[in-house]
């Protein structure tokens, strides 16, 4: 499967998921309000770090390995069975840890402990959850590309159905439940596409642990591990940074702008995922990897600059119509939110090489440094230019992070 292919097939999933997401926006953005995106955010923050620890942490190994072991089914079933052993004991453990300290949580993430009965939605479908991110993360690593799409769009319906349905109805407190399980009844379909295959059965996912397997999947898990802790976590405080002192609802701009980013850059995001991480796991000459790299900053980033440059120029029709005229204050983050959205681009090319490749101690390092020195550089420059200084971080903080990985590559690659 080439670049090209992978993304013109991921392309099909990409485009009704953005449609959803963008609908997804405007209802929430009538229904909620800019405070109800802070909350949702924060929300989405806690899911990201519960469902890694319940997982394992282990789908990107999974993905990794199931790839890298091509052609010997027995070692892939050895890694499936075993992740799914992981995911099931570790959905277990969070889903009463989450049930036993509901209320805390939701006094700690969302300020409000009687949001306690969301996170009790959460628990008590989080293995579904968990075992529908492990049947995905297979379907990438045997580049079933068909099924790995159909079920992205599945998921995209169910977000959009159930999130439409609750948020009308329930307002945050519907937005938040639909936050919890649309996609743990995505699991089901995406169980029924797996069955279909010829080289899935549902006992595949269930045996012993293999200690070698477990040591193997060990680095990807603390990869997941920090990027799971660390994303979030910095979000989360630049979030509380933006409400504390320029209000909550510049903090939900900021967080309906996030979300904008994340939707219109997904066609490129889901190529890296389906098609970089796959292949850079493959591949152990330099020669290769140098020239897949390059390959897709030919194809890649020039994608990112027109999408970036587009968003910026429709900005003020985007904000009408995806959101509502009480987000029109958001526009003075659009111009270095896409510089900063073209500038992740152009590292996150490279940090699916540190995926792929297994490079565990560079990777935990970057994630670390950069997460902190976002939330440094959002406190210094909201303080020297208010709102606007959160895209501002941005943009900075992508910039050293990709200067650092190309100079870490030129020594590494290039000698």
């Amino acid at each position: 499967m080439t670049l090209i292919k992978t993304s013109l097939l991921s392309g099909i999933a990409v485009f009704i998921r953005i449609i959803t997401l963008l609908s997804i926006n405007k209802i929430l953005a009538i229904y909620v309000g800019a405070t109800g995106y802070a909350a949702l955010g924060q929300f989405q923050n806690a899911i990201q770090m519960l469902t890694v620890f319940a997982s394992g942490a282990i789908n990107t190994g999974v993905t990794k390995y199931t790839a890298e072991y091509n052609g010997d089914e027995d070692k892939q079933h050895l890694v499936w069975r075993t992740a799914g052993s992981i995911a099931a004991i570790g959905s277990l453990f969070t889903a009463v840890f989450i049930s036993f300290f509901n209320e805390n949580l939701a006094n700690f993430f969302l300020n409000d402990s009687s949001y306690g009965s969301v996170f009790l939605w959460f628990a008590s479908t989080l293995i579904f959850f968990t075992l529908n991110t492990l049947l995905l993360a297979i379907l990438n690593g045997k580049k079933d590309v068909q099924r790995y799409i159909l079920a992205n769009i599945s998921g995209s319906i169910f977000a959009f159905i159930v999130t439409t349905i609750l948020s009308v109805h329930l307002g945050l407190y519907g937005a938040l439940v639909a936050l919890s399980i649309y996609q743990s009844v995505s699991f089901f379909v995406t169980l029924l596409l797996c069955h279909r295959a010829q080289w899935f059965k549902v006992s595949y996912l269930i045996g012993n642990l293999d200690k070698k397997i477990v040591m193997n999947l060990g680095k990807y898990a603390a990869m997941a591990l920090v990027a799971a802790i660390c994303g979030p976590i910095s979000h989360m405080f630049v979030r509380e940074h933006l409400g504390e002192t320029l209000g909550w609802n510049v903090a939900g701009y900021w967080e309906a702008m996030w979300r904008l980013s994340a939707a219109y850059l997904m066609f490129i995001t889901t190529t890296l995922s389906v098609y970089y991480l796959p292949r850079l796991s493959e591949l152990k000459e330099t020669t290769e990897i140098k020239n897949e790299i390059f390959q897709g900053y030919k194809i890649i980033l020039p994608v990112a600059i027109i999408f970036s440059v587009f968003i910026y120029l429709s900005r003020d029709l985007i904000i009408d119509i995806l959101f509502t005229s009480d987000f029109m204050p958001m526009r003075e983050l659009f111009a270095w939110q896409v510089v900063g959205d073209t500038l992740k681009i152009g590292g996150w090319i490279l940090t699916y090489l540190l995926i792929g490749q297994g490079l565990t101690k560079i990777y935990i390092i970057t994630e670390i440094v950069f997460s902190l020195i976002f939330v440094l550089f959002t406190m210094l420059f909201t303080n020297l230019f208010g709102m606007e200084g959160v895209s501002i971080a941005h943009a900075s903080s992508y910039l050293l992070y990709w200067s650092s990985l190309i100079i870490y590559f030129s020594v590494r690659y290039c000698k």
